[in-house]
């Protein structure tokens, strides 16, 4: 693909989707431990700030290695990193299925780490490099909602393999095989995920090449856009974690609901914040202000959690609000996606990416074992009041992004005159 040539939509449609399968992947295994958590305190007498370690864990290798990533992939290329990176999956898989101990726990978690930190600036360098200016939104919607399905899935894939065998070790072997069954689609149709070959659609010929060999590598680090991008997902995500790992036992201690009840309220989430980046994809292109859009979805998301904590609601009625809070951070997701991109210097995206990303990781470290003491101390009210709390300091985060934005578009008009 060149920028001279007519883009191919299959050539397009086939990229998206492999790169969607594999994003889809990362966040599946993301849930890698959580969703057995419960077994994990029966089996090896393990607490709640213990388990919010293990996801600690996770996020500090995924977030401190996603940014050094974003360096590998502009330098080596997003293709092979991408490909390594499911390979370190599968070793996930079989460490957690092997695992005897807490630390065998903590060998699969940092596994899992490692192999999730080069998935946003892989991902994004191919997407922006192998997909069409028309269809980019679309390709970033569709990244968004692989990775929420990912997210649904693997609760219900964890809990009912475990449920059906009778042993949680026979669950991560069947998600091994996930990861070696896409790795092996990837390497099958290596030639559509191939950033060699594309042309970055939102680079000017005319100066990039000038431009990036004047400025120092780290130069993009000094652009107001990329940390308000950054604190806007570690305060989305930090309100992620709390849902993840702790809404079900959460709801279950305040409502006397059953674990077979709550544990799908992940599912719940992940389902409608799908849907919202549906929405989103459209919203791209057709909204000027986005962060409006954006602070009023998250409001009620924030509404929706905060009803969640004060008990008042029916017991299922509870478990629906949780789940539809989800639909909030969900319709966010392409805008801030295409805002990073935006921010992006010419040659710098996967760096870019990769440390704006990291505020992902760092939100879900961070997060993990407050709320986990939270529970162990008695007070599962508090997972939703955080959340609820975190939501709206996001809100502030995108619409300080969006602010900048309008600034900079008002200041450029009389030059432009």
């Amino acid at each position: 693909m060149s920028s001279t040539t007519t883009p191919n939509p299959t050539q397009d449609f086939r990229t998206i989707g492999l790169i969607g399968l594999a994003h889809g992947t990362s966040h599946f295994h993301h849930m890698l431990l959580p969703p057995l958590f419960p077994l994990f305190i029966r089996d090896f007498g393990l607490n709640y700030s213990e388990l919010g370690l293990l996801v600690t864990l996770f996020f500090v290798i995924s977030g401190v290695g996603q940014a050094l990533a974003g360096f590998l992939v502009d330098r080596v290329g997003a293709r092979p990193v991408l490909l390594a990176a499911l390979a370190c999956f599968v070793a996930a898989s079989l460490a957690a299925a092997t695992a005897h101990s807490y630390h065998g726990l903590m060998l699969a978690s940092a596994l899992a780490g490692l192999g999730n930190a080069p998935f946003h600036p892989a991902d994004f360098t191919i997407l922006n490099k192998r997909v069409s200016a028309p269809r980019l939104g679309h390709a970033f919607s569709i990244h968004g909602i692989s990775g929420n399905l990912g997210w649904a899935l693997a609760p219900v894939f964890l809990i009912g393999i475990s449920t059906w065998a009778g042993d949680w070790r026979t669950a991560y072997l069947g998600t091994a095989l996930i990861g070696l069954g896409v790795l092996a689609l990837l390497l099958l149709n290596r030639d559509a995920i191939d950033d060699r070959q594309g042309s970055w659609g939102h680079e000017h010929k005319a100066t990039s090449t000038q431009q990036v060999a004047s400025e120092h590598p780290m130069a993009f680090l000094k652009l107001p856009s990329v940390w308000l991008c950054f604190s806007f997902f570690f305060w989305t995500t930090a309100a992620l974690s709390a849902i993840q790992s702790f809404a079900s036992p959460a709801l279950g201690s305040m409502y006397g609901l059953p674990v077979s009840t709550t544990a799908f309220v992940v599912t719940g989430y992940m389902l409608f914040g799908a849907a919202g980046m549906v929405l989103g994809g459209f919203l791209v292109a057709r909204v000027a202000r986005l962060e409006r859009t954006i602070a009023a979805a998250m409001s009620v998301a924030a509404v929706l959690l905060l009803l969640t904590a004060t008990g008042w609601l029916p017991p299922y009625i509870a478990v629906g609000a949780t789940a539809l809070a989800g639909f909030g951070t969900g319709l966010a997701g392409p805008s801030r996606d295409m805002l990073i991109k935006r921010a992006s210097p010419p040659g710098a995206t996967g760096r870019v990416y990769g440390t704006v990303y990291s505020g992902l990781d760092l939100g879900f470290a961070v997060a993990a074992p407050i709320f986990g003491a939270m529970l162990d101390h008695g007070h599962p009210s508090g997972i939703f009041y955080g959340a609820s709390f975190v939501l709206v300091l996001g809100i502030a985060s995108a619409s300080l992004v969006g602010l900048r934005i309008a600034r900079g578009a008002a200041t450029s008009r009389p030059a432009l005159a």
